[in-house]
């Protein structure tokens, strides 16, 4: 195959992942539930509020739930689904085993709803609500969210473990992650800017502090005091070494002075085709939240079921 079609297909695979998010956009409204279940957004963002204000770095984690889901087959709950006798949930896939967080408060969402309008607003809405809602809770923008997106029947361990990306990625391999779900580079970029708040296990940047040279030297003593080289896997250190607990730009800034601490997160900017990039969020916090805004509308519109497709989960973590 020659560049040229190499390039044609790419650029075709583009238009075509465009307008499938542009046609399921066209489902999804901001109004879905305004005559079946009107305090369902009022709902959603009481539990959210409470939850963050009882532990900030809920905050990230439902923002969080909401990508690795989103990411595995659209934005359709299947990351709630426990596992059963015909599928392995995604639960247990690498990149969610004891990580990934939330499920309780989704749980208290969901169960609320259920005693004012059961049977109407589905788990994946809810994933995606909160997610915007802890978002604005921790100090960054809202965006307006398409509703109507109805809950998948199955879960798989398998495409989690393929689809997400991993904190180890190069940046070839992130642009590519994210090019297979419809995004470009700069909304890769933007999108890891979710960053800015929660933390990571020691396992999953050891590596960095102890063995690359493109970081910041106090920032590498430092994290190790709580990431020992041979032991303490479980050990959580902060993404955003500034501010931790608020939704702003510091993310970026940090990489401009090489304190990232994944090894993904550095990648972003070390020379490569994404310094500018960085360089501009570090600089502007108004162009981040704007972008970043964008972004996850686009990626709350990743392939949903609609219409009758899938169904309305009575309790999330079960099918039906």
């Amino acid at each position: 195959m020659t560049f040229y079609s190499l390039r044609y297909n790419v650029f075709c695979f583009s238009i075509l992942f465009s307008l499938l998010i542009a046609i399921a956009s066209a489902d999804l409204s901001s109004d879905f539930y305004a005559s079946t279940c009107p305090n369902a957004l009022s709902t959603i963002k009481s539990a959210v509020k409470s939850a963050v204000a009882k532990e900030r770095r809920m905050g990230a984690s439902l923002l969080r739930l909401h990508f690795h889901d989103c990411f595995v087959n659209g934005c359709d709950a299947s990351v709630l689904l426990d596992d059963t006798s015909s599928f392995t949930g995604e639960k247990s896939a690498a990149a969610n085993l004891n990580s990934l967080r939330g499920f309780d408060v989704i749980d208290d969402i969901k169960s609320q709803l259920e005693s004012s309008c059961p049977g109407i607003v589905s788990c994946a809405d809810i994933v995606a609500v909160a997610a915007r809602d802890s978002v604005v809770a921790l100090g960054g923008p809202s965006w307006t969210i398409g509703l109507g997106r109805r809950d998948s029947t199955a879960a798989s361990k398998e495409a989690a473990t393929s689809d997400i990306p991993s904190p180890l990625m190069d940046l070839s391999d992130l642009i590519s992650a994210f090019s297979n779900k419809g995004f470009t580079s700069k909304e890769m970029v933007v999108l890891s800017g979710a960053h800015t708040t929660g933390q990571a296990k020691c396992q999953f940047f050891r590596g960095r502090i102890y063995n690359e040279t493109n970081i910041d030297s106090d920032f590498a003593t430092s994290a190790k005091s709580n990431c020992p080289s041979t032991d303490g896997d479980s050990n959580l250190s902060p993404l955003d070494v500034t501010t931790n607990v608020l939704f702003d730009n510091a993310y970026f800034k940090n990489l401009v002075n090489k304190k990232g601490l994944l090894h993904s997160d550095q990648q972003l900017f070390s020379g490569g085709s994404t310094d500018s990039q960085v360089t501009t969020y570090s600089t502007s916090s108004s162009t981040f939240y704007a972008d970043f805004a964008s972004a996850m509308v686009k990626m709350g519109n990743l392939s949903p079921l609609t219409g009758s497709s899938g169904q309305i989960r009575t309790n999330c973590r079960k099918v039906n």
